[in-house]
């Protein structure tokens, strides 16, 4: 529920999945983890208890998840609900709370994204107006997995609080950090590149590899292992961000230029020809799997 200018109460709509939920009587975590173990042995044993956290499955049917569940959590909802999309589940339902609803034609189930943008749903001129649009807690908040690399990764390290990122991490998201390495050489070609005083670039990353060391240091021992943090020292070509592998923020590094100044793309996975998501996530990988991992 949340709350009109006058403030009047306004209730938001359920997602159709907490509708049909209701009307099964699985609206419950424990009800509803049982289900999806009971579908995942039939499907495959492997995901029997991979069911959602109670806090993620709560986020499913707040009506606020940004993208879709991992792909093993859409395969039980499918055959959860065999005559509904995963997609569709998530869509807000216009019925009364009562009603329930019947899945949309086939022919509207999936639409075809625009020809020629490789999947890119938005694109904007500086780093400050993709924030002013999209700020870090929608981005992040109901993320199940974020990785980012990047120099000093300053949208989640100076941008998003301390509790948030505790919170995530806490209830179960797995966040990668990949850091251009402050002792590296790369770092201070970067600095010689914005026409920086030599050190600026260099202390700035170290204090947010330590801001999040810190925050590590605090966490339950069972969530210290869902913050991973790693350097590397390459030419710094992009800032990448994806998020639960469906949403892909891409920012490149240009010359003589600060990282506000630069274009941001929005990607959004599609279905069929391979698109600049797939792209950027596998540069991500790339350098993610060749880093060293840094310790305390």
């Amino acid at each position: 529920m949340s709350s009109n200018g006058g403030g009047t109460p306004v209730v938001s709509k359920p997602v159709v999945l907490k509708v049909l939920l209701r009307q099964r009587h699985l609206q419950g975590h424990s009800a509803f983890n049982k289900e999806y173990d009971k579908l995942a042995k039939k499907i495959d044993p492997d995901l029997v208890g991979s069911g959602p956290s109670k806090a993620q499955f709560y986020r499913w049917l707040s009506g606020e998840l940004r993208g879709l569940p991992y792909a093993h959590h859409c395969r039980i909802l499918e055959s959860m609900f065999p005559a509904w999309t995963a997609a569709q589940l998530f869509e807000p339902h216009t019925g009364g709370n009562e009603f329930v609803p019947e899945p949309p034609a086939k022919a509207a189930a999936s639409p075809v994204p625009a020809q020629g943008m490789a999947d890119v749903t938005a694109v904007f001129p500086t780093r400050p107006a993709f924030l002013h649009e999209v700020p870090p807690h929608k981005l992040f908040d109901n993320a199940e997995k974020i990785s980012m690399v990047g120099l000093s990764l300053n949208l989640l390290c100076q941008q998003y609080s301390d509790k948030s990122l505790t919170d995530l991490l806490e209830t179960g998201t797995v966040v990668e950090l990949l850091f251009l390495d402050p002792q590296g050489e790369y770092i201070k070609a970067r600095e010689c590149e914005e026409s920086h005083r030599p050190g600026v670039l260099t202390t700035l990353t170290a204090l947010n590899i330590q801001t999040v060391q810190r925050l590590q240091s605090k966490l339950s021992p069972e969530a210290q292992g869902n913050l991973r943090i790693r350097t590397y020292d390459e030419a710094v070509r992009f800032n990448i961000t994806v998020i639960d592998d469906v949403t892909c923020v891409v920012q490149p590094y240009l010359p003589d230029a600060r990282g506000v100044e630069s274009p941001t793309l929005v990607i959004e996975k599609q279905e069929g020809a391979p698109g600049l998501f797939n792209t950027f996530t596998q540069v991500l990988t790339s350098m993610w799997d060749r880093a060293k991992d840094v310790t305390a």
